[in-house]
C-alpha cells in the first residue's frame, strides 16, 4: 500500500490514533479493524520517514513529528467538513428552473404537454419562458436554451440539436384568390402582386427564385417577421412565402405552384455548454429533443395529407 498523506483516509486514521490514544480505541471510532488501523500508521511512518507514534504499554504516544502534523491535518479535516456541508446544501437546495427561449408562436400545447409530461417522470424541475423572436445570448446566460430557426448554427460552442425541416410554399388569402385567382405557370407571376419578406426573417431560395421572374413594381408590402408577413397575406393584397406547415395549420391559405428548392431552414434546439453541466437539463434536452422532433414531424404528415385530400399538391 502506498500512501504520502495526500488522501483524506490517511488523515482520519492519524487523527483517530491521536485522540483516541490507540490503534485499538482508533479502530472502535474509525469503523475498522484494530490491525488495519495499525497498518495503515506503520505505512504512513514509511512513506513520511517519520516516526509517528512510540508504542508503549500505555498506547500510541504521539512523538514531537506527530504534534507538528497535527495543527495541519486538523485544518484537512475542517476543510473536509466544510465540503461535505456544502455538498449537502447543493444535493438539498431546490433545483432552479430551465430557462427556455423561444418565439412567441411556438409555446402552443403540444409543447407545453411535451413539457408536462417531463415534469410528471422528474417531479421538481421547473420551467422559466422567455418567450422573444429575438436571438438570446446563451453563452452570456441569458438562458439556458432556445429554439431557433435557421439554416445554420453559427456559434460552434452551442450544443445543437436538429429537430425539423422548414419548407416554404407561395400563399394567397381565399379572399385574393376570389379576386385575382392563381398563378398556374411560371408567366402568369406577371399578372400577380407579392408580399416579401426582409430583415429579420431572411430572404431564401424561394425568395430569389422569385424576384428572378417578377418585376419591382409587383411587390405591394415588405415584412419583417413572420407575424406581420402573414397578415399582409392574409389581408388579400398580394401572395406571399410562407412556412407550409403553418400555413395550412392556420387555414384560410391557398397554396400556389411552388419551385422544388424551397427548404429556408430547420427548428433547433441549443443548448448553452454552462446549462448543459447540469444534469437535469441534459436529461431534459435529450427527452425534448427526441419528442418534440416527433411532434413536429408528426404534426407535418397530417397537416400536409390533409392538405393533398383537399386539392392542394404537397411539395414537402
Amino acid at each position: 500500500m502506498k500512501s504520502d498523506f495526500r488522501e483524506w483516509s490517511d488523515i482520519r486514521v492519524f487523527l483517530a490514533v491521536m485522540r483516541a490514544g490507540s490503534t485499538l480505541a482508533a479502530s472502535r471510532v474509525l469503523g475498522m479493524s484494530q490491525p488495519t488501523v495499525a497498518r495503515r500508521i506503520d505505512v504512513l511512518e514509511h512513506v513520511s520517514g517519520l516516526t509517528l507514534f512510540d508504542r508503549t504499554t500505555q498506547g500510541f504516544c504521539p512523538t514531537p513529528a506527530a504534534e507538528a502534523l497535527l495543527p495541519e491535518a486538523e485544518k484537512m479535516e475542517a476543510a473536509a467538513g466544510a465540503l461535505a456541508q456544502i455538498a449537502t446544501r447543493e444535493r438539498n437546495a431546490p433545483s432552479k428552473p430551465i430557462r427556455f427561449s423561444l418565439a412567441p408562436v411556438a409555446l402552443t400545447k403540444n409543447l407545453t404537454a411535451i413539457l408536462a409530461r417531463f415534469r410528471a417522470d422528474h417531479p421538481g424541475t421547473s420551467f422559466d419562458f422567455l418567450p422573444t423572436r429575438d436571438e438570446v445570448d446563451l453563452i452570456g446566460g441569458e438562458a439556458d436554451m432556445a429554439l431557433r430557426y435557421a439554416l445554420e448554427i453559427n456559434d460552434e460552442r452551442l450544443i445543437r440539436y436538429k429537430l425539423s425541416e422548414i419548407r416554404t410554399a407561395l400563399f394567397a388569402s381565399e379572399s385574393y384568390v376570389a379576386e385575382y385567382g392563381l398563378p398556374t405557370t411560371e408567366a402568369d407571376l406577371l399578372r400577380h402582386r407579392f408580399v416579401m419578406r426582409e430583415g429579420r426573417i431572411r430572404p431564401g431560395p424561394i425568395d430569389t427564385w422569385l424576384l428572378e421572374r417578377i418585376t419591382p413594381d409587383q411587390i405591394v408590402s415588405r415584412s419583417q417577421d413572420f407575424e406581420s408577413l402573414f397578415a399582409a397575406v392574409q389581408t388579400g393584397i398580394g401572395i406571399g412565402a410562407l412556412p407550409r406547415v403553418r400555413a395550412h395549420l392556420e387555414g384560410g391559405f391557398v397554396e400556389c405552384f411552388t419551385p422544388a428548392d424551397t427548404v429556408v431552414g430547420y427548428t433547433w434546439l441549443v443548448v448553452s455548454p454552462a446549462a448543459m453541466r447540469r444534469p437535469e437539463i441534459r436529461v431534459f434536452a435529450e427527452c425534448f429533443a427526441r419528442d418534440y422532433a416527433a411532434f413536429l414531424a408528426e404534426e407535418k404528415a397530417q397537416i400536409l395529407a390533409g392538405a393533398e385530400a383537399s386539392g392542394q399538391s404537397d411539395t414537402a
